[in-house]
């Protein structure tokens, strides 16, 4: 039973890092970018994360279980870095002026 929670949990987490790249590549400025790239990593490195520390911890051994809490510690630093990271990142931008995308109007 843990290792199918195990594959539902790296699976789900690449799925959604699958899911920021392809917001990085397909969304037009700056900003919608890191809005992508910011929500994606910080959920699905969590869900591997947790993945991980979860099938390091099945066979119950203190030095396991002790691995898999050094692991859970790591995704909840990545859970707070990440999103600390981005706006940090969008406040630099809207700093120097970077413009957000508009939508042309047509005729113009």
């Amino acid at each position: 039973m843990i290792n199918i929670l195990t594959a539902v949990l790296i699976a789900t987490g690449i799925l959604v890092l699958a899911f920021g790249v392809i917001g990085i590549l397909r969304l037009p400025d700056f900003y919608t970018r890191m809005h992508a790239a910011g929500k994606t990593d910080s959920l699905g490195a969590v869900l591997v994360a947790v993945g991980f520390a979860l099938y390091n911890a099945q066979s119950l051994a203190f030095l396991d279980l002790l691995v898999s809490v050094k692991i859970l510690f790591i995704a909840v630093f990545i859970f707070v870095a990440s999103p600390t990271a981005t706006h940090a990142i969008m406040q630099t931008a809207i700093a120097l002026g970077v413009e957000p995308w508009r939508k042309k109007e047509e005729g113009k």
